[in-house]
C-alpha cells in the first residue's frame, strides 16, 4: 500500500481534465468520456510497461528516479533507449504542464468564487487565459522542485492529492443531503456507495505515506486555512449571499 501511494501522483492528471471544464464545448459529455477513457487507456499502458520494465530488470534496481532509462539500458536496445528516455522526458514534461495549467484554473475559480482577491482572475486581453495565475504557479512550482527530490515531490503530491479526493468524497455526499434538489450537469450513480468507498480508499492510501509528508501536508493544510480565514471566509459569493 506504502508504494501504491507512493505511485498514485502517476494518476493526478485526469482529475486535471475537470478544470478546464469552462473551455470544453460540450462538458456535460466532454468530460466523463475524457476522464474515464484516458484513465482505462492510461492504466493499460501503465500496466503493460511496468510487466515488461521489471522482465528486463530486477524490480529491486528499478528503485531509482528514471527506471525507464535503467529498464531501456539493460535491454541492449541501442539507440532505440535513447529515443525512449526522450519519450519519458517528453511524458513527464506533458503532465507538468496539464498540472500548471490545471492549477491555474483551480485558482482562477476560486478568485471568481470569492475565496481569493479578485486579481488573481485577471484575463490576458489577448489569449483570454488567467495568466497571473499561471506565471504564480509556475514560479512557486520551480522553486518548490529545487530544494525536493523526486520521491518526496510525488509523496507530497499524492497525499495533497488524496485529501482532495476524500474531501470531495465527502462533500459529494453532503450536498446529496443538505441539497438534493440542486441541479447537476454531473451525477454520480450510486452516490451513497461511490463517495464513502472513494473517501475510505484514499483515507487508506494516506495512511501508507510516510510521516514526513504528513508533516509537510499539514503546514499546507494550515497555511490554506490561514489565508481562508484571513479573507475567503468574509468574500466568498456564499458568505455574501448569506
Amino acid at each position: 500500500m506504502a508504494g501504491a501511494g507512493l505511485v498514485f501522483f502517476a494518476y493526478i492528471g485526469f482529475d486535471a481534465v475537470s478544470t478546464a471544464a469552462q473551455e470544453a464545448k460540450n462538458p456535460q459529455r466532454d468530460m466523463p468520456i475524457g476522464i474515464i477513457g484516458s484513465l482505462l487507456v492510461c492504466t493499460v499502458l501503465y500496466i503493460l510497461v511496468a510487466g515488461i520494465a521489471t522482465g528486463v530488470v530486477s524490480y529491486k534496481d528499478l528503485n531509482v528516479p528514471d527506471p525507464i532509462a535503467v529498464a531501456a539500458d539493460h535491454a541492449g536496445l541501442g539507440w532505440m533507449a535513447s529515443i525512449i528516455k526522450l519519450g519519458a522526458i517528453a511524458g513527464l514534461s506533458s503532465v507538468i504542464l496539464v498540472m500548471l495549467l490545471g492549477q491555474s484554473r483551480v485558482f482562477w475559480t476560486m478568485s471568481r468564487d470569492g475565496l481569493l482577491p479578485q486579481f488573481v482572475s485577471k484575463i490576458h486581453p489577448r489569449f483570454q487565459t488567467p495568466y497571473l495565475t499561471s506565471i504564480i504557479t509556475g514560479v512557486a512550482v520551480a522553486i518548490v522542485s529545487s530544494f525536493l527530490t523526486v520521491r518526496e515531490a510525488g509523496n507530497l503530491v499524492s497525499i495533497g492529492t488524496l485529501l482532495a479526493f476524500v474531501i470531495v468524497s465527502v462533500g459529494v455526499i453532503v450536498l446529496r443531503v443538505r441539497e438534493p434538489n440542486l441541479p447537476r450537469a454531473f451525477k454520480t450513480p450510486a452516490v451513497f456507495i461511490v463517495a464513502p468507498l472513494g473517501a475510505l480508499s484514499a483515507l487508506y492510501l494516506m495512511i501508507s505515506l510516510p510521516w514526513t509528508t504528513w508533516e509537510r501536508l499539514i503546514i499546507w493544510f494550515a497555511v490554506g486555512l490561514v489565508i481562508y480565514f484571513a479573507y475567503g471566509v468574509r468574500h466568498s459569493r456564499l458568505a455574501q449571499k448569506r
